[in-house]
């Protein structure tokens, strides 16, 4: 398998970055104008979320066509020029592959519904009667799981949307088909891939009614999962590919399978349990503050748990389908700059492949839409209903959708401050988001080496040029408050030790005797904080500070700091 320990994965919404033909959606050709910024960015893979033929009534996510493009995103030969001028770059391509469910509207479900029994066998049909659902089961995006098809006379499966017909990939030919449509996307010159909620794939042959859930520990991580991705990946030859996995509901212990190199299934894995800290009693549409201490939890648990099992983490806060964290985690007033900073630190630093979603490194907000009729997301559109017939008002349903609605991560990417924010000269498909600011731009940070930007910039470099980020082993440290992270980067003899302040008060931490030769390589705040010379060291509010215990080539130009091909400049005496 490929060393990918040191590369950075870009995550792009193609609906949402850059309008190049004036429709207001965003398109192909706006990702290549784009490709000399994520250069100098300094990624090395671009994720595209689904481009593929679509009724969109899940933005892409529904796929009617694996192997084409929609003509709103552009063609066929748009895509390949992307690929070439992408390579141009050192910038590999990474395809999203939606192999649990597909669109109603794919050919092979739309001859399901005409009777042709070959392909009804490609989807999970249960006869029945039309007032009973073969099993209790609830979509993700709410109500049953299971839709009735009068001419059949036969319900199918689908754990998302209606419109997203659940694959049975106990069926030989399906995982045969899938496997060919991988091949063909390498023959074309993609270099990864994407699975999403890969980890749902394998049903339980027997199908109950769950007394104690929604269905989901039926089928989460289910009983051929593993057998699968083992088959997928030989016999499709992408064995050496950076490949990840959606892994919904996952555990530990499955996340260790699905990417130990010893395996051969995965390069690495999603899983979201830190990203459910902030859910009341587990819910998604019940507010509460998060929960650090949990947080902290939970990133010890998993670091540490799959380093020991030589798994891979991906390492992210920010997705298609998350709120933007900043806003969730972050300080959006006086202190913005510094916690967009602090969070990307925290988990940029840690073991695993740091993953940036679009706007993520200019610190992009909610996008707090004041009214219903300007959200698109399926999801957050029947869950409105839904907490309307629960009893909440108007107003308490959109608190809620502008804390969790997706679409607070698919407004328009802000390119600049002109109207529409440099992503389209129309009124995109999806507004701006309220808190749509001139700071927060693109335009107004890149050349800011105090920006958020900037700071993206250097944790990159960072992870490319100290091994000891890139391959070094983690160890957490304890301190006396939920709301500081300590964790330490060893390899051989190098360390370095991460502090991170995760609020917005003071918090003090006790210093190791053996920290007082350590000096200070990347700090959030403009001015150099203490250093650890005393007993304790006070951190500032959303403070991160990085400091290591060896000295690279020093520089006696430039006053001792260290020169990277990125920038050539220092700031406060150090350049990252």
């Amino acid at each position: 398998m490929a060393d990918f320990s040191n590369k950075i994965v870009y995550q792009i919404y193609p609906k949402s970055f850059r309008d190049t033909n004036g429709d207001g959606v965003g398109d192909l050709s706006g990702v290549i104008e784009k490709l000399d910024y994520l250069q100098n960015l300094g990624v090395d893979y671009l994720w595209l979320t689904p481009f593929f033929p679509s009724p969109q009534n899940d933005n892409g996510y529904d796929v009617a066509d694996y192997c084409d493009v929609d003509p709103q995103f552009g063609t066929m030969e748009d895509l390949d020029e992307l690929i070439r001028q992408s390579e141009k770059r050192g910038i590999g391509l990474m395809l999203d592959m939606v192999f649990n469910h597909t669109s109603t509207e794919h050919r092979w479900f739309q001859k399901a519904l005409a009777g042709e029994e070959k392909y009804q066998k490609y989807y999970i049909f249960k006869e029945g009667s039309p007032d009973q659902p073969p099993t209790n089961w609830q979509s993700k995006f709410g109500g049953s799981a299971w839709e009735y098809v009068p001419q059949l006379k036969k319900w199918y499966l689908h754990l998302f949307d209606v419109m997203q017909a659940d694959l049975n990939w106990d069926n030989p030919e399906v995982r045969g088909e899938l496997k060919q449509i991988l091949r063909f996307w390498k023959e074309k010159g993609i270099r990864a891939f994407r699975f999403d909620v890969i980890n749902l794939v394998s049903k339980p042959e027997k199908m109950e009614d769950d007394l104690e859930g929604d269905g989901r520990r039926f089928y989460t991580d289910g009983p051929h999962i593993h057998e699968y991705l083992k088959e997928m990946v030989k016999d499709a030859e992408i064995e050496d590919f950076v490949t990840v996995g959606e892994m919904s509901s996952t555990s530990l212990e499955n996340c260790i399978r699905y990417s130990s190199p010893k395996e051969k299934e995965l390069a690495m894995c999603f899983n979201f349990h830190h990203l459910k800290v902030d859910y009341k009693d587990g819910d998604k549409w019940s507010l509460m503050k998060p929960d650090y201490k949990r947080l902290k939890e939970l990133f010890i648990e998993w670091q540490t748990g799959m380093q020991q099992g030589q798994g891979w983490n991906a390492l992210f806060w920010c997705n298609h389908d998350q709120p933007r964290i900043v806003s969730r985690m972050g300080n959006e007033g006086i202190y913005w700059k510094e916690s967009a900073k602090m969070l990307a630190g925290l988990i940029h630093l840690m073991r695993g492949t740091p993953y940036i979603y679009q706007g993520e490194e200019i610190g992009m907000l909610n996008a707090y839409y004041p009214s219903i009729d300007q959200y698109r997301d399926v999801e957050s559109l029947n869950y409105y209903q839904i907490l309307l017939e629960k009893g909440k008002t108007k107003e308490e349903a959109l608190t809620i959708l502008s804390a969790r609605s997706r679409d607070n991560s698919r407004t328009p990417m802000q390119w600049n401050y002109e109207k529409y924010g440099g992503f389209s000269e129309t009124e995109p498909w999806l507004p701006m988001s309220a808190k749509f600011e001139e700071e927060v731009t693109v335009e107004a940070q890149k050349e800011d080496e105090e920006s958020v930007l900037a700071f993206y910039k250097r944790l990159i470099t960072m992870r490319k040029e100290f091994p000891v980020i890139a391959k070094g082993r983690i160890r957490f440290l304890e301190t006396d408050t939920d709301m500081t992270l300590v964790y330490e980067r060893v390899l051989d003899s190098k360390k370095v030790i991460v502090i991170c302040n995760l609020g917005e008060k003071e918090q003090k931490i006790n210093v190791d005797p053996a920290w007082r030769s350590y000096r200070e390589i990347l700090c959030n705040y403009s001015e150099v904080s203490a250093s650890f010379q005393a007993e304790t060291y006070m951190m500032r509010p959303y403070e991160l500070a990085v400091f290591e215990n060896q000295h690279s080539p020093l520089d006696s130009a430039n006053n001792g700091c260290y020169i990277t091909d990125i920038t050539k400049k220092t700031i406060n005496s150090k350049v990252f």
